[in-house]
């Protein structure tokens, strides 16, 4: 069997999950997030982000996230910025335009988005005389990390957000791989950063040691009274919540040195030594991402060759004689296959 490294949630869950959810197995709770362990989760959420006044609801996967947020936060006739690359408008079959909100993609060579852009945007549908024949901008959209890996900044963050909430944007980050991104070198945010940034954002779990669920959490008395309807609206409200609540409790407890960061930072540190073989071998990587995705530039020979034992994924055609190809690690991959790879990198 080939050793995968195509995706950051082929593998199950973290054995304390499967334990926790077994250990609860027949256990009698009341449903849709309202049980004790959901409770405890939601304590524990507010404890990273230093704030107790935060709402924290639990969703499933990242597209119901990303569109049962969308679709509360904005009015009919309001769309959200997005970088191009951005998964809301290339990963997600027009789930948020299904809804109604366009997605207002921006062109993005790292995949990220600027203040300044986000400004450009914004001042261009106000300035234009017949602006209420277009979609207004309601909302911006980022993800953190970017979809090729990339981080922000604490100050481009920051940026972005007092842009957005002077000119009354809101600013949801896409958390599905955050904690990657957090264990990230040079990463200079925290969860408590994004809480005090962002009007919502997600703790993704489906990519980060969860059988399934991503934690949302938001702020405002508008979100407060009415996400949970939403939830409900968009077919989110699982019953059977307490199986969300009992993940995230395990994930995040224990503060800095949750199960959550531990495992992100495993996947971090193996998708270094990926980058490190590659480029010893004087490979080139399409982009300097430091978090669990990597991008080496390779021929179609060197694809051939790793493709004997290792399933990468094709992220693109680069020039005529090179593509390229994306490594991804996980909080589950192990050490030896990534040793291996490394190895065959030496051969190629």
């Amino acid at each position: 069997m080939k050793i995968r490294f195509d995706s950051d949630y082929i593998e199950g869950a973290h054995p304390a999950i499967i334990e926790a959810l077994t250990a609860s197995n027949l256990e009698q709770h009341i449903g849709y997030g309202c049980d004790e362990y959901c409770e405890r989760a939601r304590a524990i959420v507010r404890e990273h982000c230093n704030d107790n006044t935060v709402g924290v609801e639990f969703l499933v996967g990242g597209t119901q996230a990303n569109v049962t947020v969308i679709d509360a936060l904005l009015r009919s006739y309001q769309g959200v910025i997005s970088a191009d690359s951005g998964h809301i408008n290339v990963h997600e079959t027009g789930a948020p335009e299904a809804t109604g909100h366009k997605v207002i993609a921006l062109p993005s060579a790292d995949g990220r988005l600027s203040a300044r852009q986000i400004a450009e945007c914004y001042h261009n549908h106000w300035n234009d005389c017949s602006h209420e024949h277009t979609v207004q901008p309601g909302m911006v959209y980022i993800s953190c990390p970017a979809e090729n890996g990339l981080i922000y900044t604490k100050a481009e963050l920051t940026a972005i957000s007092e842009f957005c909430h002077a000119h009354g944007l809101h600013l949801f980050v896409d958390g599905a791989r955050l904690g990657y991104g957090l264990m990230a070198e040079g990463c200079d945010f925290t969860i408590a950063d994004l809480a005090s940034l962002c009007d919502a954002f997600y703790i993704g779990g489906t990519k980060v040691g969860a059988l399934f669920g991503e934690a949302v959490v938001f702020k405002g008395e508008e979100m407060h009274r009415s996400f949970r309807y939403a939830i409900k609206q968009h077919g989110g409200m699982l019953a059977k919540g307490r199986l969300l609540g009992i993940q995230f409790s395990e994930l995040l407890k224990g503060g800095s040195e949750c199960l959550y960061f531990s495992l992100a930072k495993h996947a971090d540190r193996l998708a270094a030594k990926i980058r490190s073989a590659f480029e010893k071998r004087g490979i080139r990587m399409w982009i300097p991402s430091t978090t669990n995705m990597q991008f080496p530039i390779l021929t179609k020979k060197q694809q051939e060759f790793l493709a004997e034992k290792y399933v990468p994924e094709f992220w693109g055609r680069y020039d005529e004689e090179h593509d390229i190809v994306r490594f991804c690690t996980s909080w589950a991959t192990k050490e030896e296959n990534v040793d291996a790879l490394c190895r065959d990198i030496e051969n190629l």
